[in-house]
């Protein structure tokens, strides 16, 4: 329809220097005002200094390039090439659509199946269906595999299809988009309080094969981040969790991961750890970073002790409340509060200390300093 030269190329199997070759002969087909359409499949297997060398002839107009990818582009995909082309998403196919496919393929005589004559229930095309997770050719695949056991003018059936089958592939890749999916989904489950979905995600995640140890740290993030306080013994058990795989290995390991992930979602939740460490990053980030206050430095020679350090600290155990009125921050975030509890779990009961603390300290800051002497002696 284009009157274009089409090429097609693999990048599994064609190296740039062909590429550039192809590129070199586009340009002077150009002259003559012939188009070329460039079509790589598997782009993301140049690395990004290779796809730069498509960079001018893009922009030039010299080809036009249409690649295929079964990556996130923006993992793998150069920047600047990126931002020069149009994605399309091309979608997992539905199950219903699976389906139509596999009776399309049984009923075709010259491309299917249609010569042999076989017999499927919907039930055993929806478990080929659910199988496939979204793609045809597996699907195909299986029904293929499945025909051959059952024979001419024979019954697809679900025994067939279970030996068929054996063991389910999952779709996943370490270090790819479905990684980081698949952690993001188990962090939100919990996070949300659902101990189905995150159950649910951890054993897609092991099942996929990833790293088990993986999961265990950020497990003990978890446990940081979204309960802290409100649960402190959450992270005990998650440490347990990773000592069990370290221990047991896996599958064994797995329960205990299990066990750590369904208290994790089934735990009271607070992130005021989580955002106070937060505000004390950025403090540290933005203010100056002040010398410690004299008061709480340890004297540990006699120059330091005549020069100021530790001249005003209050010892709090000798204090009848324990709490000194005294400022324990650098001048500059004097009166700073970085960590406020929420009312969840423990947290309610660390903030009833707190205000105690505050309360304290406020009685201490109104009794006289010759009382405080002589309370101490």
């Amino acid at each position: 329809m284009t009157k274009a030269e089409f090429i097609e190329f693999s990048a599994v199997l064609s190296g740039i220097k062909e590429i550039k070759q192809v590129m070199a002969d586009a340009e002077k087909a150009r002259a003559y005002g012939t188009r070329t359409i460039l079509f790589v499949d598997e782009i993301h297997r140049f690395n990004r200094a290779q796809q730069d060398a498509f960079l001018p002839h893009v922009e030039r107009g010299n080809i036009r390039l249409i690649g295929a990818t079964t990556e996130n582009p923006s993992f793998e995909i150069n920047g600047a090439l990126l931002s020069r082309t149009r994605v399309y998403i091309l979608r997992q196919l539905t199950e219903e659509q699976i389906i139509a496919l596999l009776r399309r393929a049984l009923a075709d005589n010259e491309r299917g199946l249609g010569r042999l004559q076989l017999r499927a229930t919907d039930e055993v095309l929806q478990q080929i269906a659910a199988y496939s997770s979204g793609d045809a050719r597996v699907a195909y695949n299986i029904l293929e595999v499945a025909a051959g056991t059952a024979g001419e003018n024979g019954e697809i059936t679900e025994q067939i299809i279970h030996d068929t089958l054996q063991k389910r592939i999952l779709l996943y890749d370490k270090a790819g988009e479905e990684h980081y999916n698949l952690i993001s989904a188990l962090h939100k489950s919990v996070r949300n309080s659902d101990v189905d979905a995150s159950l649910y995600w951890l054993g897609r995640m092991l099942e996929s094969g990833e790293d088990p140890l993986y999961i265990a740290r950020r497990v003990v993030r978890m446990a940081s981040e979204d309960i802290g306080l409100a649960a402190p013994e959450a992270l005990n058990l998650c440490l347990s969790a990773k000592e069990a795989i370290d221990f047991l290995g896996m599958p064994e390991g797995a329960l205990a991961l299990a066990q750590a992930v369904a208290y994790l979602a089934l735990a009271p939740k607070s992130n005021a750890l989580y955002t106070a460490y937060g505000a004390v990053l950025e403090d540290v980030e933005k203010t100056a970073a002040e010398p410690v206050p004299l008061h709480i430095r340890n004297a540990v020679t006699k120059l330091m002790k005549q020069t100021g350090y530790g001249r005003g600290y209050q010892y709090a155990h000798d204090l009848v409340s324990k709490v000194a009125d005294m400022e324990c921050l650098p001048d500059n975030l004097r009166g700073r509060e970085y960590y406020h509890p929420t009312a969840e779990g423990r947290e309610k009961v660390l903030a009833q200390r707190l205000e105690e603390i505050k309360r304290a300290r406020a009685q201490s800051r109104a009794i006289p300093n010759t009382e405080v002497e002589n309370e101490k002696e």
